[in-house]
């Protein structure tokens, strides 16, 4: 009864917020290797933190000891997950309305950037019809300047002709991604760095590899078009989203260019 009495409105704040960031470091490391290791440190602290209380000194002080020194193991461990959650976090653009609780899902916002998404999908579609392979990078708030000076620059306006045209196997431009920013194609060409992550599965080659890679130092959406299934992937925040439809699929973009 006595803990309860003690018990401060600043303590609930405290529980809720802790509890809000482990349920979206949960939300970065689902899925991946460091999923296993992320829920052996919370059994590890919780057990820790049961020997502190019933003051079992010996124990408490080796596993305290084990999580202070494992600290900085952790950041290499996790250097992946570190890099999505600061992005997620610095990925604001307060012009445009964007703010941290926008990148957590807490609201929405009715502004959408400017893009024609059924331009860009109907493309992807003939594409993959004709396995023709395609990469094509969607600006959203990060900068993307570090890998366009790869390519070759353009100024051109979104439309399927075009997009189709660049990605043709006997253009000239072919090889490499497209950036994409607001409604207008600005490079082409475009080096990409790739993912280190090796659970990809075999089938998803240099292409997915590169989405991948770009989605997890930035926070830009990516569309691949498979040379070998003509399968259209959409890729953010270095995973795969899966989807059903086609609709479906421009309703998940729609959203998060929100």
């Amino acid at each position: 009864m006595e803990i309860f009495e003690n018990f401060r409105i600043l303590d609930i704040i405290d529980i809720v917020l802790v509890a809000t960031l482990l349920y979206y470091v949960y939300k970065l490391v689902k899925g991946t290797v460091a999923i296993n290791i992320f829920i052996g440190i919370v059994v590890i602290y919780l057990i820790w933190q049961l020997t502190e209380l019933l003051k079992m000194e010996m124990l408490s002080t080796i596993l305290g000891q084990f999580i202070g020194v494992g600290m900085f193991a952790l950041i290499v461990v996790f250097q992946q997950e570190i890099r999505k959650f600061l992005l997620m976090i610095g990925s604001t653009n307060l012009a445009r309305g964007k703010g941290v609780f926008k990148n957590f899902q807490f609201s929405k916002n009715d502004t959408i950037l400017d893009l024609d998404v059924n331009a860009v999908l109907d493309a992807c579609i003939n594409m993959g019809q004709i396995r023709t392979g395609a990469l094509i990078v969607i600006r959203r708030t990060t900068s993307l300047e570090f890998v366009k000076a790869s390519g070759d620059a353009m100024e051109i306006e979104v439309n399927r002709p075009i997009l189709e045209s660049v990605f043709y196997k006997n253009s000239t431009l072919h090889d490499g991604a497209m950036i994409i920013e607001d409604n207008k194609i600005t490079a082409t060409r475009v080096i990409l760095p790739v993912t280190q992550e090796r659970n990809i599965p075999l089938r998803f080659g240099l292409r997915h590899r590169a989405a991948l890679g770009i989605t997890e130092k930035t926070d830009a959406l990516a569309l691949v078009v498979s040379e070998e299934s003509g399968e259209i992937s959409y890729v953010k925040n270095g995973e795969f989203v899966r989807y059903k439809t086609i609709d479906e699929l421009r309703e998940l973009i729609t959203l998060d260019l929100s």
